[in-house]
């Protein structure tokens, strides 16, 4: 990899990580969390914030100690072997090229309330292909271009933030003022316990993307100084942006009637009568799932060509220039797929939201087990927090079934994990049974060389009885 560009600098890393993880799974994913767990999603919110500050902490340590443009993947076979390194490499990109999938499911629900006779796969895939060839710039243009739909998307979330404290206190439209609103009819927690450990596969989904500050790595000049403040700066923004945009939505609609057809935000401001910021934020958040298919796409390339350095991925896909297109190409084929797949189901975003979200707390799961096994030897001042949030996460996957839809999800999700399991124990039968073929064939090679020595050898001692012989 040459270094001919300006390294990313901790603001660029911070915004390409917005740009990933503030998309679909917030804008309009949030519907299904909030409807779970009622008022109590703030909790959800608040939890889920801190379990990604210590994913980020052991991935930020093992970028520190062990730099690779695998990232986590790389981490992991080193913590536990090839075979999970293979795993956890394809488990991840699957998850993501499902969750993009529902980025583009997301971008087509949207258009629909425009344009109600648009299909899904139709528009979804256009925006697939978009994305895809955008992704081919530099590293460094892209990460300018992602900035400016950054702020799109930062504007939609303030404006709504602003628009929605004004209605509250009744400085706008024709209302009194709305005070804690709804929040006087719905108990805290409307959904319970299940509601709120069933929210937090799709709250978790909402924060999902934040490893691509791991993956970005490589291309920072000083990844041991960028890295920790990239992921500083990117935990308070996700925490102040997720936790007060939830807490004006929740006097102003009742959560019960949410569902993933439509962002909250939109149904809020159209219930008040605010119809045309609704509309304008319904623009503004295409722009928004648009950057965050965009910035997934990066990880999503450079994952793909670390598999493919390694010998975990076809040959035809190692690429050696800055961008990887290949990778990139391969995995905007892939997303098309997954939208397809997603299409087979009733619920098509709740499904690759769920299935998506599951492959990716597993990915989660396996930085935290490489990080508490790779510090075995040495003192790190969060190993029980590791564990703890390790815990949670477990305890997450596990509580999909509370929400309906999720089981689908669930299921998806493990066969994944059984599906590559199964790959690398193929792979690695295949090399042993060739390996084993070889030193048969050597070993034949070297007896069949030690009798035609041994033959010549003794015809050389005994030359006059050979001539007698002929």
């Amino acid at each position: 990899m040459g270094n001919k560009h300006k390294g990313l600098s901790a603001w660029q890393v911070t915004m390409m990580a917005l740009g990933t993880i503030i998309g679909g799974s917030f804008f309009i994913g949030s519907s299904v969390a909030i409807r779970a767990a009622g008022p109590a999603i703030m909790i959800s919110y608040v939890v889920a914030g801190i379990l990604v500050y210590f994913i980020l902490s052991a991935l930020s340590d093992m970028t520190e100690k062990y730099p690779s443009s695998g990232s986590f993947r790389s981490f992991a076979e080193k913590a536990f072997g090839s075979g999970a390194g293979f795993t956890l490499g394809w488990v991840y990109w699957t998850g993501m090229i499902l969750a993009m999938s529902s980025e583009a499911a997301a971008i087509s629900i949207l258009v629909r309330s425009w344009f109600p006779e648009v299909p899904i796969g139709l528009f979804g895939s256009a925006v697939i292909v978009v994305v895809t060839l955008l992704n081919l710039l530099e590293a460094d243009k892209l990460s300018k271009f992602e900035s400016g739909l950054v702020a799109f998307k930062l504007l939609a979330i303030v404006s709504f933030i602003i628009i929605g404290l004004l209605i509250i206190m009744g400085l706008i439209g024709k209302n009194s003022p709305v005070g804690i609103g709804e929040l006087k009819y719905e108990p805290l927690l409307s959904g319970g316990i299940k509601g709120i450990l069933g929210s937090m596969v799709t709250v978790m989904f909402a924060y999902a993307g934040f490893e691509i500050i791991g993956l970005a790595a490589a291309d920072t000049d000083n990844p041991k100084k960028t890295i920790p403040r990239a992921i500083n700066y990117t935990v308070l923004s996700l925490l102040g942006l997720y936790i007060v945009s939830v807490a004006v939505l929740l006097p102003l609609i009742p959560t019960g009637i949410l569902t993933e057809d439509a962002s909250p935000m939109v149904v809020a401001l159209d219930r008040w009568g605010i119809s045309w910021a609704g509309n304008a934020i319904n623009i503004v958040m295409f722009t928004a799932i648009l950057s965050t298919m965009l910035a997934a796409m990066f990880g999503l390339g450079r994952m793909i060509r670390s598999l493919a350095e390694e010998g975990f991925a076809p040959k035809l896909l190692k690429d050696k220039k800055d961008v990887p297109y290949k990778g990139m190409i391969f995995s905007g084929a892939a997303m098309l797929l997954g939208l397809m797949l997603g299409l087979l189901f009733p619920k098509v975003y709740l499904f690759l939201v769920s299935s998506g979200g599951f492959a990716l707390i597993f990915t989660y799961v396996m930085i935290l087990a490489s990080e508490i096994k790779l510090s075995k030897r040495r003192k790190i001042k969060n190993r029980y927090a590791y564990w703890f949030t390790m815990a949670a996460l477990v305890a997450v996957i596990f509580s999909m079934p509370f929400v309906p839809g999720q089981s689908q999800g669930l299921i998806a999700g493990i066969i994944i994990i059984l599906f590559y399991s199964l790959i690398y124990s193929g792979i690695k039968y295949y090399e042993n049974i060739k390996k084993f073929k070889y030193q048969n064939v050597k070993r034949n090679t070297a007896g069949l060389s030690t009798e035609f020595s041994e033959e010549l050898m003794e015809d050389e001692k005994n030359p006059k009885q050979n001539m007698d012989d002929k």
